[in-house]
């Protein structure tokens, strides 16, 4: 009931909001949503939304949902250019990937959804960063999130690197499932991921933490989720829109609220993907590196731009307009929380 309240609430808002009030015709009209995320702990909001109901609830029975899940962030802004999804959960270097190739553009960054929640997990053997030296260290996808933050980690203990493998430290982009076969067999030394691989390769593969990434940032605050929207889209269906970052909204005071019941239903979530549920212990080892927030964290997206940045992967960089959080803020006015903040 409370959230039913909420919802009526929060639609009084938008009656005499910005982003609605103007909402084209069609915005009432019957829609599919093609919606992205991946199969990782870090996109716990988008898993709790499906699996809860709260993003269908929120959108009503004219809108369905189609999904689409991706191992990294590539391959997510990929499907946002080519117009095969119409918004997606990502981590902030594919999102600034995706505004620059769109020449700012494409997309818009709507609402944060997890901080934290990646690790560099090496062999026992390795006791200091120095001890790095003449490995091999995999991540998720070339450019990508966790790619950008172990390169930019290298680079300031003073390690080159490049994009073909090569350098003080060789990084290996692969696939996060091809990292733990390749960690167990030996055939690398570590690896830059999220969550829960991060936990797979300590608790499945032997493997020791040497940096969580909150170490590394104010607070231990960082952008490693966010919901990104296409501009178009959210310019045709603000309304929809609206009703999604509603859905995140409670999806994230039930993690928040419910530690126990989401790491099981998150579990659950993942097993349906990927055809097997986590080992026992992964999910609970994994949690406590994770934040959920609706917050973006904008000066951390921009501080990962500058890193990006500062070891060749991409170009200085304007940001001004990847942000558009009016609809996320009247959301939050709904309920009676504060607003946030773009760049």
């Amino acid at each position: 009931m409370r959230g039913t309240v909420a919802i009526v609430a929060m639609l009084l808002v938008f009656a005499c909001g910005q982003g609605v009030s103007s909402a084209p015709a069609t915005d009432d009209q019957a829609l599919t949503l093609r919606l992205g995320y991946f199969p990782n702990l870090t996109h716990a909001p988008a898993l709790a939304g499906l699996k809860k109901g709260f993003f269908a609830n929120a959108l009503g029975s004219t809108v369905k949902i189609e999904t689409h899940t991706f191992n990294a962030g590539g391959d997510a802004v990929t499907a946002m250019l080519s117009n095969s999804i119409d918004a997606t959960f990502v981590g902030p270097s594919p999102t600034t990937n995706a505004f620059v190739q769109s020449h700012g553009q494409a997309i818009r960054v709507v609402a944060g959804a997890t901080s934290g929640g990646a690790l560099l997990v090496v062999k026992p053997s390795i006791t200091s960063v120095q001890d790095l030296k003449g490995k091999k260290i995999a991540d998720p996808q070339l450019g990508a999130t966790q790619d950008v933050a172990l390169r930019w980690f290298l680079k300031s203990n003073g390690f080159a690197t490049d994009t073909a493998g090569g350098g003080a430290v060789s990084v290996l982009p692969q696939d996060n499932s091809l990292t733990l076969t390749a960690f167990r067999q030996g055939q690398i030394d570590g690896a830059w991921v999220p969550e829960p691989w991060a936990s797979r390769l300590v608790i499945e593969g032997g493997g020791k933490v040497l940096a969580d990434e909150r170490d590394l940032w104010p607070q231990g605050k960082f952008v490693t989720t966010n919901l990104v929207v296409g501009t178009d889209f959210l310019q045709a269906h603000p309304k929809r829109i609206a009703a999604l970052l509603e859905g995140l909204y409670q999806a994230v005071a039930y993690l928040n609220a419910n530690a126990e019941g989401a790491q099981s239903l998150t579990n659950d979530a993942v097993g349906e993907i990927t055809g097997k549920k986590l080992a026992a212990g992964v999910v609970s080892a994994a949690w406590p590196h994770l934040a959920f927030t609706l917050d973006p964290l904008p000066a951390t997206l921009k501080a990962s731009a500058d890193h990006a940045h500062a070891v060749g992967l991409l170009a200085s960089v304007d940001l001004k307009g990847i942000y558009d959080l009016r609809l996320l803020n009247q959301v939050l006015a709904s309920h009676n929380q504060p607003a946030v903040q773009g760049l």
